[in-house]
């Protein structure tokens, strides 16, 4: 292993990320490894803090020409602190749709990112919690009151935990697949079968690092399980409108379990929904998608329901919250476009 003698003391760089290596990895410099799994960052970004004696592997410092090896512990280190861990209290709106001693579920608006993270330092739904609630748990990543997440521009809700037994308690539920979650979606193609299950191990894609992907066969060491239960609400022809029930709560898990069988969420940038995926080559009707895009210019995805056991009662509490209107005006568009071709 290629070690760097770096006179720097250790104790002055703060960690911002760390990874377990699959047992199944092939060598690979670890500048080109770590672009796979930090978002928003460059490779000189990398190289010069591995320079600095910032990039560790099971500990030592090592050069950005290192091949990482299955199992090898990795550490990413700065001289700045995380500025995830520099929280700020902000006064932002929060709706909240149900509150007690021990939970809080609320409805996120489009665009509101849920915890801070690279690019999004402020304005998230957590610098708005610490602001209206004081001394929340923090779950395993240091992220006070958050038990689950949702993408920045689904809508919909989240529960979060406002004691330290509560967070334990749901933080179980969720790990323990017990909690229900159903979310609206609107994709692309027409969906055949009524309903369905999609099971496919998901991972960071080894292309793309702003995207994952679902890893099978000897590749399924890749990627974690996952499970979306989907069901068929409505046929538009070229889009259909899907209910969709998580298993397992993996990162963009619906949106990459769709694209995996051929119906990527409508108007998912990320993921390549934001063209023309299905219908005629007709200007009119690329027009009339575009003007659905304006509509709706996000995925089209909303967290509809969400059930679980309350952590102190028992009791089991199921909250559902009504589609919002951007999504509602593009199902419109689509449902009077079908039924016009009908005719």
């Amino acid at each position: 292993m290629p070690v760097i003698d770096n006179s720097q003391d250790a104790s002055d760089r703060y960690e911002h990320h760390s990874f377990k290596v699959d047992k199944g990895q092939s060598p690979i410099r670890i500048d080109k490894y770590l672009l796979n799994y930090i978002e928003n960052i460059t490779r000189s970004k990398i190289q010069n803090a591995a320079k600095e004696g910032g990039v560790l592997v099971n500990g030592s410092p090592v050069k950005s020409n290192y091949k990482v090896r299955p199992h090898d512990t990795i550490s990413v280190t700065f001289e700045h602190p995380n500025y995830e861990q520099l929280l700020v209290a902000e006064d932002i709106p929060i709706d909240i749709i149900y509150e007690d001693e021990d939970v809080l579920v609320v409805n996120k608006p489009a665009g509101m990112v849920v915890h801070p993270g690279h690019g999004n330092y402020s304005g998230t739904l957590i610098n708005a919690l610490i602001y209206h609630f004081e001394n929340l748990p923090k779950n395993s990543s240091d992220r006070p009151g958050l038990v689950h997440r949702i993408d920045k521009d689904t809508t919909g809700l989240l529960v979060v935990a406002k004691t330290e037994k509560a967070m334990h308690h749901l933080s179980n539920q969720f790990a323990e697949k017990t909690s229900e979650r159903e979310y609206i979606a609107l994709v692309w193609g027409n969906v055949e079968e009524g309903e369905g299950t999609v099971e496919g191990h998901i991972g960071r894609h080894p292309k793309n690092r702003l995207q994952n992907t679902v890893f099978e066969g000897e590749d399924s060491h890749k990627g974690k399980p996952a499970t979306t239960h989907y069901k068929v609400l409505e046929r538009f022809g070229y889009v259909t409108l899907l209910s969709c029930k998580l298993e397992t709560g993996r990162t963009h898990q619906i949106r990459v379990h769709m694209k995996h069988i051929g119906h990527t969420l409508f108007n998912d940038e990320r993921y390549g929904g934001n063209a023309v995926l299905k219908g005629t080559t007709f200007t009119k009707y690329k027009q009339f998608v575009e003007n659905c895009f304006k509509i709706l210019p996000r995925q089209a995805l909303h967290a509809r329901t969400l059930g679980f056991n309350h952590p102190i009662t028992g009791e089991f509490l199921k909250f559902e919250i009504d589609i919002p209107s951007d999504m509602v005006q593009c199902i419109e568009k689509w449902r009077h476009y079908a039924k016009h071709q009908d005719n």
